[in-house]
């Protein structure tokens, strides 16, 4: 044996073969293997397995706690005890038209706590935040973590990338995950998103957890399956946390896309918008601020007298962005219009996602560019009355032979019905379903 082998501790195809077979890893396994795969002495081929043994066969709660805390230890962990604010996060599990991060954080830090959002790119049907604040001019997500202190003590909100340095093993994780169909499992999903959220520092946080058409998760029982394993791994962390379970099963708001995103939430900002992305707001706001101390905050009226605005304006402003600048406008468009009157009974929110994603919006591979000008502006919400010849939404891209394909994905995603009531708005229920914590 050459002088510079080293004796790992465990054998992958040992713990391979005891998760295929329903086996529970000890502490000392799961540590070995997070730290094998980061170390690349686990190949790939053998943590697909391993993935797709735990999607077929789960993991019990000592055992995605062991995930969490050894995905944790891969890298650094932030320290934001000298910005001499109550710090409070908020993560979102995705969903077609969530931008409710963009006016939420200013909005929070409006109220002098600080918010530090490290946030993530689009893949697949579900926007990134970053991608989204891309398309204002200047706009940087990049910052140095002397950059990323500074302007959480100062501005109080930060929507940034998150460091390669910061939970590495998950990043392994997360991008075989999406390629090897492991993507919808509680156990992996839990443990990627709160190993980031607890390694980044945060004293308390706020899971936004998404149920119905445009979600991971469709199921609602599902939903709630993952926000309680998410806010109990918190809670044993030492971090504050709370989950709403919210409905993804129409999409949210009227902008589908990245500039037009940013447009709606701008709207918000300025005291108007769609009630629903208001109304999600404004939960996920009192519950943020709640966790940092600050109960009785009036929400609304730093919506409508331009707390919310000021801060959002000097947010953009630290990180190279002019609040000011016109966002980007795609130089094709075309319109789809109600062929009968009635009441729009049904839109599924995936569809939605998906021709967004096919116009531009999103990427298929992580290196992929985005049209920040792509997507859908929808003219019409579940449950309006439409007359014959009225626009229900508008398709937008820089690229024409992309309508083809954006219009195959929309095949069947609206419903028109006779305004009798006797066939019922399928919504999927109320916006926020429950409160976990």
């Amino acid at each position: 044996m050459p002088e510079h082998a080293v004796t790992e501790a465990f054998d992958v195809v040992d713990l391979i073969r005891a998760k295929r077979d329903g086996g529970e890893l000890s502490t000392a396994e799961i540590d070995w293997l997070v730290d094998a795969y980061t170390r690349g002495v686990v190949a790939d081929e053998q943590m697909s397995a391993w993935a797709m043994a735990v999607f077929l066969r789960g993991m019990r709660p000592r055992e995605i706690a062991d995930l969490t805390a050894a995905m944790i230890a891969s890298g650094e962990r932030l320290d934001f005890s000298s910005v001499g604010k109550p710090t409070v996060d908020k993560h979102s599990t995705g969903g077609v038209g969530d931008k409710i991060t963009l006016p939420l954080a200013p909005l929070v830090a409006s109220f002098g706590v600080a918010v530090p959002q490290l946030s993530g790119r689009g893949l697949g049907h579900t926007g990134g935040t970053l991608d989204k604040l891309e398309s204002i001019p200047g706009w940087r997500a990049r910052l140095t973590n002397g950059e990323f202190l500074e302007q959480l003590g100062g501005v109080g909100a930060v929507i940034a990338a998150a460091g390669a340095g910061l939970a590495p093993a998950d990043g392994k994780l997360y991008a075989l995950r999406d390629t090897t169909g492991t993507v919808e499992c509680i156990p992996l999903i839990a443990s990627s998103i709160m190993s980031k959220k607890i390694a980044e520092g945060t004293a308390s946080l706020v899971l936004d957890v998404k149920y119905g058409s445009g979600a991971f998760l469709q199921d609602p029982a599902r939903g709630r399956e993952l926000a309680e394993t998410m806010v109990r791994l918190g809670k044993d962390a030492g971090v504050g946390t709370v989950a709403l379970l919210t409905n993804m099963h129409t999409p949210l708001g009227l902008a589908i896309g990245n500039a037009n995103e940013v447009a709606e939430s701008v709207e918000v900002l300025a005291g108007g918008g769609p009630a629903d992305v208001v109304e999600l707001t404004v939960a996920l706001a009192r519950e943020m601020l709640a966790l940092a101390g600050r109960p009785d905050a009036d929400v609304e009226a730093a919506l409508a007298d331009g707390r919310a605005m000021d801060t959002w304006r000097r947010m953009i402003r630290a990180q190279g962005g002019d609040p000011d600048a016109a966002l980007p406008i795609a130089r094709e468009s075309e319109t789809i219009r109600a062929d009968r009157d009635g009441v729009l009974v049904a839109q599924p929110a995936l569809p939605y996602g998906v021709a967004a994603w096919r116009l531009g919006a999103g990427r298929a591979r992580k290196e992929d560019p985005v049209q920040h000008a792509a997507g859908i502006d929808l003219h019409a919400k579940i449950g309006d009355t439409v007359r014959a010849g009225d626009p229900l939404l508008t398709l937008r891209t820089d690229e024409p032979a992309r309508f083809a394909r954006a219009l195959e994905a929309l095949e069947g995603a609206w419903t028109i019905a006779d305004p009798d009531g006797r066939v019922a708005v399928d919504d999927g229920g109320p916006l926020v379903l429950d409160r976990i914590a």
